[in-house]
């Protein structure tokens, strides 16, 4: 009888839950909303410095930026 409990309380160990595989997920999301919000700043940097470059060399063939 035992060996029947501690089978049956192993065998509900096997795999991962729908609340781990969603905890897993989260934690993706959060990483990547940091990631893009890291790098959003420094691509938005580098768009701005590449702007004030091409409006400084007077190009008279320039659009807006």
């Amino acid at each position: 009888m035992l060996t029947k409990i501690r089978k049956d309380v192993r065998r509900g160990d096997d795999g991962a839950s729908a609340v781990e595989y969603g905890l897993l997920v989260a934690a993706i999301a959060a990483l990547i909303v940091v990631v893009v919000f890291a790098l959003g700043t420094l691509v938005n940097k580098t768009f701005n410095d590449t702007c004030n470059n091409i409006k400084s060399k007077g190009t008279s063939t320039a659009g807006t930026c």
